[in-house]
């Protein structure tokens, strides 16, 4: 008996074997292990290293999978096969392309195709081990400053107790330029591991990005989740990308962000700010409310979604079947107006006309033959008759 061909499944690792996470697993914990992973086995650290770069490869692929809600799912319930159909999404280190692929990649993101990026495995090195410099971010003081692509700039914000206890913000906007948010957790030996980043979207006229450490869960939203192709399906979608950040809550002491610029060929202009929330009381409740009202809108959609389908489903039905009945009841009606009409005595008389006519077309032709004869004969006579005078 021939041996039957595999799929290509069956000789992938489980994404969760592959990135040391537990099937529970939050959204950070396989971050954390993603980046790591990735830092690791990253071509610039593993030159000519088929492994390393087959390593790299598989801990991406891991990481598309688990880090989108919809995809996890799928692969939760029915395995490779439900995501292998999918389009996967890798993230791309900028540093590490060369001109020609950088040009193609800000080509495809003009034309409004969502390209993935990560930080610079050499940032993430630096910090890693401790060799970046960072500079004091004094709360409610806004700083200016322009960061090259594929660079960082650092910075320390210090907490007191009582800053701590009302909350800390930390926002940054720029004019026209794509750019990552993130902070680092300190390491006992004094390095940087990154634990939180925040991508900048478009607020209006500027890109902005912020984390808000509030002791209550405040929301991301990842827009790469929300792109569908189905314009019926964005509504349902809308809200797969909101996930919680795991850090709610922030310490007195020292906290580092990063300002990282994600364009593709200039310099990032930015802005950056840290701020108390102890002011901010109205605003912190008003905003844990919206919070919590999203999160009970996702649960929605997902019956509301369920109950669209079979409405919809019902409703092309329908449609079919209105098209089909004023068809038909336009043909009937359209066949009595001409019934009616049929009913004239301009149309008798027609119908007597065209009975006469087809009488007359049957006068036997030996009659006709008599008719033409006698004619002839008269002709001939009266042309005798001339020729004596």
């Amino acid at each position: 008996m021939p041996a039957t061909r595999k799929s290509m499944s069956e000789f992938r690792r489980n994404p969760y074997e592959v990135l040391g996470v537990s099937g529970n697993a939050t959204d950070q914990q396989i971050k954390s292990a993603y980046r790591k992973l990735a830092l690791k086995y990253h071509p610039d650290k593993n030159a000519n290293d088929p492994k390393a770069a087959d390593m790299f490869n598989e801990v991406t692929v891991s990481y598309n999978i688990l880090s989108d809600p919809e995809k996890r799912r799928q692969f939760d319930s029915e395995g490779f096969e439900a995501v292998e159909s999918e389009r996967q999404d890798l993230e791309l280190d900028l540093s590490s392309l060369g001109p020609v692929d950088t040009v193609f990649a800000a080509l495809f993101s003009k034309l409004g195709v969502p390209i993935k990026t990560t930080v610079s495995a050499t940032i993430l090195e630096e910090a890693l081990n401790g060799r970046v410099t960072i500079s004091p971010l004094p709360l409610g003081q806004p700083l200016s400053r322009k960061v090259d692509k594929q660079s960082a700039h650092f910075y320390s914000v210090t907490l007191t107790e009582e800053d701590a206890r009302g909350g800390l913000v930390c926002r940054v906007k720029s004019e026209k330029s794509r750019f990552k948010l993130l902070y680092f957790e300190q390491e006992d030996n004094g390095g940087l591991n990154l634990a939180l980043q925040e991508d900048s979207t478009k607020t209006g006229k500027v890109m902005s990005a912020g984390m808000y450490f509030l002791g209550f869960p405040v929301y991301r939203l990842d827009c790469a989740v929300n792109s569908v192709k189905n314009p019926d399906d964005a509504l349902f979608k809308k809200l797969d990308g909101f996930q919680p950040c795991e850090v709610t809550r922030v310490k007195a002491g020292t906290h580092i962000f990063a300002v990282y610029g994600d364009n593709y060929f200039k310099k990032v202009s930015y802005t950056i700010e840290a701020l108390c929330a102890t002011p901010y009381v109205k605003e912190k409740e008003r905003l844990r409310d919206v919070e919590s009202q999203l999160i009970t809108k996702r649960a929605e959609l997902s019956n509301f979604e369920n109950e669209h389908r079979e409405v919809l489903a019902q409703f092309t039905e329908m449609t079919s079947r209105y098209t089909q009945e004023k068809r038909t009841i336009d043909n009937l009606l359209r066949q009595r107006i001409e019934l009616h009409a049929s009913y004239t005595t301009a149309h008798q008389l027609k119908r007597s006309s065209s009975k006469s006519k087809r009488g007359f077309d049957k006068v036997p032709k030996e009659e006709e033959k008599s008719k033409d004869k006698k004619l002839t004969t008269e002709r001939s006579k009266k042309k005798k008759w001339y020729n004596i005078h």
